[in-house]
This record gives C-alpha cells, structure tokens and sequence, in this order.
C-alpha cells in the first residue's frame, strides 16, 4: 500500500466516512483508518434530523433506498410518567447505525477510499505534514489529517486533550427489539438518573437506546436488574420493554460517555463529529451533527488544497469560526436542556408549562437542531 495520501482520516463513523466521501468527489486520495469491520452496531439513538437530507443527497445517498423511516413526531415523558407529544419543527428519520455506516463505507470504495481495517497509536505533526502510526506497525503520510475516532480514544490520552483527564460518569445501552410502536414517532422517557430514547429502524425494529449515571447503575447485579428497579419506574418504558422481544441476544453497552468541552482542532488536526464535541442524547441530534461537521470540514480542506485558503492557520481558524457558528449554541442548550430534566421537580414543572403552552416544546427542540448547510 502507498504511504502517502493527501487526507487520512482517522475513525470511519459517520463524520469519518461522510469527509471521506465528499473529499473522494473531487479525486482526492484518501485513506480512511478504522478499527472495526463493516457492518457493526453501535450504542446510538438512530435518529437523524432531516436538516442533513440536501448534504446526504449531495454525496449521492438516499436513506429512504435502504428503508429509513420517516419521523414527524415527538413524545416526552418525566420521570413522574407525564407525557407531552408534539411536531417536529423539520422532522427526521431512523436509521440503524449498522446500515448506514455500511451503506456510506460502500459509498466510499466506490469512490476510490482506501479503507484499512486497523487503529491508530500516534500521529506526529512536522513540517507541514502528519505521520501517522498504527497498531499493526504501518506508517502513513498525509499533507491533511482528520480526527473522526467518535467519543473516546487512545489518541485522545496521546494528545492529552482536556476532557479526558475528567471523569467521564455515564453508562450507554442499546438494544433493537421487535413489537408494538408508532412509525412516525421517536420518543424522549425520562428515568431517575437517564432517559431512554425510542424509535423504529429498518425493517421493523425498534431502537430503545438509554443513557444513564454510572454511579446509579452499579448499584445493581446486571442491566436487567437496573432496568427492572430504575428504569421500568417509568411506565411508558416498562410497556414497551416488557411487550416487545428482543432481536439480539444481549443489549450492547458503552461506559465513559464524556459531554465535556472539546477543540474543534487539536495539534493540527481537524477533529469532526464526537472528536469535536457531543450534545447531549436527550437532545437527539448527534448524528446529524456528525455529518454535518464532515460537510463543513470537507469544504474548508477541498478549498486549502486547491489554494483558495492559503495557509494552514487560516484553513483552522475558519474550521474552529465554522464550527462552533454552527454548533457551540447547540451544545450549551443541550447542557441546558438535560441539566433541567436530571431534576424531578424542574423537569415536572417544565412538563407543566409545555402541556399548557404547547408550542414552546418546538421552539425549544429547534434551539438544539439547525438548518441545512449549503454546499
């Protein structure tokens, strides 16, 4: 294999394969670096905002070919099992992670990526260049390289990025069963200590994905018996997980879920998608943050190498502008936002309020979601 590539990117989710796609359009070479074979599932909510659809479409993807599911609605309960439902200011779609990350990897083949199945132990920046080092003792050249290795990583100690030397408190569980739900709903039910997210995939399934404090959840033997004793106080979640069967044999999980602040660029690398920052699950909108991310950096790094943006300091500091333009508010509402729900009190007030003045709930959901990016 050729050592040298103009892009490599490191971590093929969503962020990772959407730059790889975008930047492969325009005939450049890029590697795409990931530790896991295609397809695999993800602990992740599935649900996307339809702000994404016009830069999907751009990229030559259709969800709805691979049978997303169109979403208009939403539902909310507390942990005192009141419950609102209103429309969705965009609307979105549920995909599983398991499809569309297949769907994009084979998308990127076709355009020409090269995709190595391996992990990245260091990259060293020298000379306007990176070089970058893998587990299986491969070493890699690149004028452009992208930090797309989602939330948590070894890359992230190597660097010492701030936010890894904090506690990271929650504990991600997912899980796809077959039964009874709504088709064009995706629903927020709040536990003592989490939320759990629900909605349909393709082909039927039912994605019931919940995030919730460590500290709270190993008070218990198992997952079985968190749920049973936590989760099921709320009874629109022990409806559904009790009248539903599971279609995997065991739930997947993910502890050290970190929402603390994150640089948009670190030791020259642009970081994208988890890399760069994550909202909070509550907010469900961190899958259309990822790809939007990869459309922004894709531009800015198609503009550099053609010379439009001369110099790498001016190509970072509009990545970092662009960004946080684009997402910082998200971030600090979706803070906002599940700090108020991990308070009982507050949130059945606010629960209150909404049921009352019910066209608040989409001003509120819009302050977490976007508009779709121009190309």
């Amino acid at each position: 294999m050729n050592k040298n590539f103009e892009i490599v990117i490191i971590g093929g989710g969503l962020a990772g394969l959407c730059n790889a796609i975008n930047l492969s359009k325009f005939g450049k070479k890029v590697l795409l670096i990931e530790k896991n074979e295609y397809p695999k599932h993800k602990v992740c909510g599935e649900y996307i905002s339809n702000e994404v659809l016009p830069y999907l479409e751009y990229l030559d993807i259709n969800p709805f070919n691979f049978g997303a599911v169109k979403i208009e609605e939403f539902q909310l309960s507390t942990t005192k099992n009141k419950l609102i439902t209103a429309k969705l200011p965009l609307g979105g779609f549920g995909i599983s992670r398991y499809k569309l990350d297949f769907i994009l990897s084979e998308k990127a083949k076709e355009n020409g990526v090269i995709i190595l199945q391996d992990s990245v132990l260091n990259v060293d920046f020298k000379e306007d260049f990176f070089n970058i080092e893998t587990k299986e003792n491969k070493s890699f050249y690149s004028k452009i390289c992208i930090g797309a290795f989602g939330k948590r990583s070894v890359l992230d100690v190597k660097l010492e990025r701030d936010f890894i030397k904090k506690k990271s408190p929650y504990l991600g569980v997912k899980i796809h069963v077959k039964g009874t739900f709504q088709e064009n709903l995706v629903a927020l039910h709040n536990f003592k200590g989490g939320y759990c997210g629900v909605s349909k995939v393709e082909n039927n399934a039912i994605n019931l994905c919940y995030i919730t404090n460590f500290s709270s959840f190993k008070k218990y033997k198992n997952i079985e018996d968190f749920q049973e004793n936590v989760v099921f106080k709320n009874r629109f979640l022990k409806e559904m997980f009790q009248n539903s069967e599971p279609i995997w044999e065991q739930p997947l999980s993910i502890s050290q879920i970190s929402f603390e602040t994150k640089k948009p660029v670190e030791n020259n690398m642009i970081m994208c998608g988890d890399s760069a920052g994550m909202i909070h699950p509550l907010c469900g909108n961190g899958m259309s943050m990822a790809i939007q991310a990869a459309q922004i950096a894709s531009k800015l790094i198609l503009n550099y190498l053609n010379g439009t943006i001369e110099t790498r300091r001016d190509l970072e500091k509009r990545y970092i502008r662009q960004w946080n333009q684009q997402f910082k508010w998200r971030l600090k509402m979706g803070h906002f936002i599940a700090m108020l729900f991990r308070k009982d009190k507050i949130a059945s007030i606010l629960l209150s309020i909404l049921k009352k003045i019910p066209f608040l709930l989409p001003i509120i959901i819009k302050q977490t979601h976007g508009k779709p990016i121009e190309n």
